[in-house]
Order: structure tokens, then C-alpha cells, then sequence
């Protein structure tokens, strides 16, 4: 499984600027945000909206708001969850100076999580050593929700290099993929 490019996650990562960058670990963040805060995806905007503008002040400004704002639902029924607990980790390591460096390591950061987060929702397990064989290029066994998010994270990457135009295809990527993750998990806790 390649990008339409051809290029790995880990080769798109690597070639991407700082907006790339922003919108690839805030994409990942916003995907998984169902898993911690229910209905409450509009904490984000600020931040993306940050990332449009290629504002490193008002990303950090941002970045920190978003944190108080999210970490206050943690006494809901998902509060103390590992998953929880991992979507907090993605939104914690947002680092708040706009570097290359800083937002190459937490984008690679958010995509391992949310890789790992979606594969723990297929129907298969997933085995050690999948994801990064996804991040490579390599996608063979990945099930659906996987598969999916590997998918997005390419397209997310692709889609920001091409400005405001593309950031927006960034975020509707994220919302559906939010969307998605929602479905499965609420599925499974009826049927749990």
C-alpha cells in the first residue's frame, strides 16, 4: 500500500515543511479525539487555524488553550483510558515553538499513535511490528481501520503542501476520519 505519489509515510514526513508538519500530527490528534473528548472537537480550531496562517505564536498560544481545554474532560467514562490516556500523550507533545525539528518529531509521534489506535480497533489483532511496516510503505495485513489511516496520513501530508486549499482538504480528511473512529468505537461499546 503506497501514497498516490508513491512515497512512504516516513518519506512524506520527511519531506514536509512546518505547515506540513503542523497539519500531519494535528490531523492525527483530531482523528483520535473521539477517544477523549466526545463531542468536543471544536478545542482544535484555534489550532488549526494557527497552522493555516503559519503563525508560530499563535500555534503555541493556540496549542496551550486546546490542552486546558481538553484536559478538563477527563473525569468522563473514557478519562482513564490507555486510548484516553494516548490522545492526551498526542496533544501533550504538541511542542510549542513553530521548528521543522520539533513538529518533524511530533508528527512522527501522532502518526505512530494514531496508527497504533486505529489498528487496536480492527477486527484482527494487529501484529508487533505493523505499523512501522505501514510507515515504511508496506501495508499487507493492515486490516480496514488501519489501512484507512494510513491512507489519510498520506493524504493529509500530500494535501498541505498545496496551501490553504489543501489544509482545508487536510481538516476533511480529519473530520471524516474522526467520524469513522467515532462509529467503531460507539458500535463496540453497545455490543460490549
Amino acid at each position: 500500500m503506497t501514497s498516490v505519489t508513491g512515497r512512504s509515510l516516513l518519506e512524506l514526513i520527511d519531506g514536509a515543511d512546518e505547515r506540513g508538519l503542523a497539519a500531519a500530527g494535528l490531523a492525527c490528534l483530531d482523528r483520535c479525539l473521539p477517544l477523549l473528548a466526545g463531542d468536543r472537537g471544536d478545542a482544535l480550531r484555534p489550532v488549526w487555524a494557527a497552522v493555516a496562517r503559519g503563525d508560530g505564536q499563535a500555534w503555541g498560544e493556540a496549542v496551550a488553550k486546546a490542552r486546558v481545554e481538553l484536559d478538563v474532560d477527563a473525569g468522563s467514562d473514557l478519562g482513564g483510558s490507555p486510548d484516553a490516556e494516548a490522545v492526551r500523550g498526542m496533544l501533550a507533545g504538541a511542542p510549542a515553538v513553530w521548528t521543522a525539528g520539533a513538529l518533524r518529531a511530533w508528527a512522527g509521534a501522532c502518526s505512530v499513535t494514531a496508527l497504533a489506535l486505529h489498528g487496536r480497533y480492527d477486527a484482527a489483532e494487529v501484529p508487533d511490528g505493523l505499523v512501522e511496516c505501514c510507515r515504511a510503505g508496506d501495508g499487507e495485513g493492515a486490516g480496514p481501520l488501519l489501512a484507512g489511516e494510513l491512507r489519510r496520513q498520506q493524504a493529509v501530508l500530500e494535501s498541505a503542501a498545496h496551501g490553504p486549499t489543501g489544509l482545508r482538504r487536510a481538516r476533511e480528511l480529519s473530520v471524516e476520519g474522526g467520524r469513522v473512529l467515532r462509529a467503531v468505537v460507539s458500535r463496540r461499546a453497545r455490543t460490549a
